[in-house]
C-alpha cells in the first residue's frame, strides 16, 4: 500500500513571474489583504521575512472549513522562482506524516505559468489526495494574479 506521493497543477497568469514569486517569498503577510475570503490570517513566527529558515503561520479555509498550518520555508530559489514550504504543525498533519508545498512562478512570454507541487505521505490508506488543497492554491493564485495586475 503506497501512502506517499504527490500531486501536481499548473495555471496561467497575466502578473509577472518575479512580483508572484516575491509575494510569496518575501511578502506572504499581504496575501490576507488580497484574499481575505481564503486566507485569513499570515504571520512570522520565527525568522525574518523572505529567509530561508523561517517559520511562518497560515491562517485559511478550504471549502468553509477553518485551518492553521505551520511551515518552514525549506528551500528558496531565486533565479528559477521557487520556493518550498514544509509543514511543521496544523490540521494537514492531522492526515498526513509529512506535507510539502512547492511553488515554482515560470515566465511564459506575456504571462507566467505558475506550477504547484504537493508531495505528501498519508497517515493511512483512507486518506483523501489532496486535490481540495492543490485546488485551493490554483484558485488563490487567481486572487493574487488579480490583484497584481490591477496594482
Amino acid at each position: 500500500m503506497v501512502l506517499a506521493g504527490k500531486v501536481q497543477a499548473e495555471t496561467l497568469i497575466r502578473a509577472p513571474a518575479d512580483k508572484f514569486h516575491e509575494m510569496f517569498w518575501k511578502k506572504p503577510h499581504h496575501i490576507s489583504n488580497v484574499s481575505p475570503q481564503n486566507i485569513q490570517k499570515c504571520h512570522l513566527h520565527e525568522g525574518d521575512w523572505g529567509s530561508l529558515g523561517s517559520v511562518i503561520v497560515w491562517n485559511f479555509a478550504i471549502d468553509g472549513n477553518t485551518q492553521v498550518a505551520k511551515e518552514i520555508v525549506e528551500a528558496i530559489d531565486e533565479k528559477n522562482k521557487s520556493i518550498t514550504f514544509k509543514v511543521i504543525e496544523g490540521d494537514i498533519l492531522k492526515e498526513h506524516k509529512s506535507f510539502k508545498i512547492l511553488l515554482q512562478a515560470i515566465p511564459k512570454g506575456d504571462f507566467t505559468l505558475v506550477h504547484w507541487t504537493l508531495e505528501y505521505e498519508k497517515l493511512s490508506k483512507d486518506i483523501s489526495v489532496p486535490l481540495k488543497e492543490l485546488g485551493f492554491l490554483i484558485h488563490l493564485s487567481e486572487h493574487i494574479d488579480d490583484h497584481l495586475v490591477q496594482a
